[in-house]
């Protein structure tokens, strides 16, 4: 696949992952690739997104070309380590305790 690919070319990788990574100036194949999982990941949460593992081992397996779904055992678990190290350096846990704050006292709707 070329570098100068779309994003949404790379296995497991739609629309939805290529708007997310457009916001944070990632477009192409080669630019995800040469900033691997944990960086590109650590843009989204940095801008916003929430973090979960799903979304994380899946931009994974894309890059190696596999199914979301092959992630298993010890490989997910060591997986599941850079998750927890990128959210930890990147989330903003003071946004997350005043949107757990205005969610308490009803501020926030929820779908």
């Amino acid at each position: 696949m070329s570098d100068d690919a779309p994003i949404s070319t790379l296995r497991n990788m739609g629309p939805a992952m290529e708007a997310a990574f457009a916001k944070v100036g990632i477009t192409t194949v080669g630019e995800l690739r040469d900033l691997g999982t944990d960086a590109a990941y650590a843009r989204l949460v940095r801008n916003g997104s929430r973090p979960h593992f799903i979304p994380f081992y899946v931009i994974e397996m894309a890059l190696q070309g596999r199914p979301w779904n092959d992630c298993k055992g010890d490989e997910k678990k060591a997986l599941r380590k850079r998750f927890d190290a990128v959210k930890a350096q990147n989330q903003d846990t003071d946004r997350d305790a005043f949107e757990a704050m205005m969610d308490a006292i009803g501020v926030i709707e929820r779908p």
